[in-house]
């Protein structure tokens, strides 16, 4: 009875441990080299999940095993785990905007996904990014908003039952400097009771660019300030992920610029309780890199950045901001985008990227390259354009996050 007692603490200790800082240690997934990807038909058929086999160590490396169709047009988008990692969620542009994934593990113990339940999203379209947090919330950006033309809304559901507890909108016509406007990125700090999200562009990638973050009360869910993330108010930089640094890291946040190809940055400061002004921390076009897109943490605490041209990503140092350290760069594909790490059956430490954003023209190559993160050696590349007919959305572990840290 103590020894089970003893266990069942040590349990809960390590999972309160975990979720203090919403970290993930990629070490620990059951399905280390299979991962799940949205992706979308190129023939007119459904859009749908399935499961991949990266590691180019493995006999099954690039095989399909697992699919599941969620319709034609619903083009699932990111990829999420709950708080606990205990239960899978997909946005999407079209369909439903959200759906819960079941999956369960076949007679060999391999991952495969069963059905999609849709969720209630309101008068919200476009889902894009989700964050859990520590008290049964989610936040759910949708970038279409209730559909207007200045559209955008964040909405915050119970994660126990997936019901709507509120929607967060407001106008730039109302008020200029507290509004939300095709939100894409959103990051979260608890400790601090704070939320930001990116203004991306509009759902038809014609009507209209934004350039700004916005601040919103976590609890209150009342906007605080929106902040300028451009090089003037007429740069339409396009934010498009944003990360709020916490637990161990310097107290920053960070925004990566779509259009703009840059990485920003602003200190947090305890005597406003908000964030300072955004600078600009890197340059993308002086290094011939554009569409700053993704921003992850491996497990040795380095922050990689992908760039959708010509399709790197890019390794920094962030132990000593407002310094912004580069120390390598990975050769990928046009579109590089999202990222899952693990280890190859031989234990080489690898980064395997997502080349593919909406089947846009030069960023659309719809592979997944495999890169050793230390030498940088690409030692495999599945073509999901040519092999499957489909294009990869998005990615995540079938053992739970494959990162230390997203947004």
């Amino acid at each position: 009875m103590v020894q089970k007692s003893l266990s069942a603490l040590l349990l809960l200790s390590l999972m309160t441990l975990s979720g203090c800082h919403h970290d993930h240690d990629p070490e620990n997934n059951n399905h280390d080299s299979m991962f799940f990807i949205d992706y979308r038909h190129l023939g007119g058929g459904s859009d749908g999940m399935a499961v991949i086999e990266l590691d180019p160590e493995s006999p099954n490396f690039g095989n399909i095993s697992s699919k599941l169709e969620l319709g034609v047009g619903v083009l699932p988008h990111h990829i999420y785990y709950d708080y606990f990692a205990q239960r899978l969620y997909t946005t999407a542009l079209g369909g439903s905007y959200l759906y819960q994934i079941r999956t369960v593990e076949d007679a060999n113990g391999l991952p495969t996904l069963v059905n999609a339940t849709p969720i209630n999203t309101g008068t919200s379209t476009v889902g894009e990014d989700i964050f859990f947090t520590s008290d049964n919330r989610y936040f759910v950006t949708f970038m279409g908003g209730d559909g207007s033309l200045k559209g955008g809304s964040v909405g915050v559901f119970n994660a126990s039952n997936n019901q709507l507890i509120k929607t967060i909108s407001g106008s730039i016509d109302v008020n200029p400097n507290k509004f939300i406007m095709y939100p894409h990125g959103i990051s979260i700090s608890e400790e601090k009771g704070l939320m930001m999200v990116t203004s991306t562009i509009h759902p038809d990638l014609t009507s209209g660019v934004g350039n700004t973050c916005t601040l919103i009360d976590l609890n209150t869910y009342e906007m605080i300030e929106t902040y300028t993330v451009a090089d003037s108010p007429t740069d339409m930089s396009s934010p498009v992920e944003v990360l709020l640094l916490r637990g161990q890291f310097p107290k920053f946040a960070l925004a990566t610029t779509m259009l703009g190809g840059d990485i920003w940055m602003a200190p947090y400061n305890p005597t406003t309780g908000k964030y300072d002004a955004f600078t600009k921390a890197f340059d993308g076009s002086a290094m011939g890199l554009g569409w700053a897109l993704e921003m992850y943490m491996d497990n040795n605490k380095q922050l990689y950045v992908s760039f959708g041209q010509p399709g790197k990503v890019l390794v920094f140092d962030i132990s000593k901001l407002p310094t912004l350290k580069l120390l390598r760069t990975l050769d990928a594909d046009e579109g590089a985008h999202h990222m899952v790490f693990f280890k190859t059956k031989s234990g080489r430490e690898v980064v395997a990227v997502q080349n593919n954003l909406l089947n846009l023209p030069n960023l659309n190559s719809g592979t997944i390259t495999v890169v050793d993160v230390k030498t940088g050696e690409n030692l495999g590349k599945v073509d999901l354009r040519n092999r499957y007919g489909i294009l990869p959305e998005s990615i995540e572990g079938t053992g739970g996050p494959s990162n230390y840290l997203h947004h």
